[in-house]
């Protein structure tokens, strides 16, 4: 079963334009990596690949301060600051995630082992799943 535009919205605290900013940077993404998989793109590194995602984490979390200044504008500081603290928890969790991921590929480096790559993914399922029982 798929979730609705609007429970998207309600569990994880985006808005809409940012969902579509992170789908699109999902979906480019994902174009990039067959590319490197596949041996297509000579000349394109992890990094490079990984850019699309960096760069909705970057658009998000200025979006995110947009919002929150409007809203400390309308008198709504409570709302603000939890959007403000949910939005960067998860930014900055799925940005981490990202960053290990990447390094990994890079370097090959035996010290960062899948568990710890992880890590932050299960702590923001965790995170997301407590979000779902407390807005039902």
């Amino acid at each position: 079963m798929l979730f609705s535009l609007r429970e998207l919205v309600q569990w994880l605290g985006f808005a809409q334009f940012e969902i579509f900013l992170h789908v699109s940077a999902l979906l480019i993404f994902s174009v990039l990596l067959a590319l490197k998989v596949d041996g297509l793109a000579l000349g394109l590194s992890w990094w490079n690949v990984f850019i699309p995602l960096f760069a909705a984490d970057g658009l998000s979390t200025y979006f995110t301060t947009i919002v929150t200044v409007r809203l400390f504008q309308d008198g709504e500081k409570r709302q603000a600051i939890l959007r403000l603290f949910w939005i960067l928890t998860i930014l900055s969790l799925k940005f981490v995630f990202e960053m290990l991921l990447s390094q990994k590929l890079v370097e090959h480096t035996k010290e960062l082992w899948f568990g710890l790559i992880m890590s932050p993914v299960f702590i923001l399922l965790q995170l997301l799943m407590i979000r779902a029982c407390r807005v039902n």
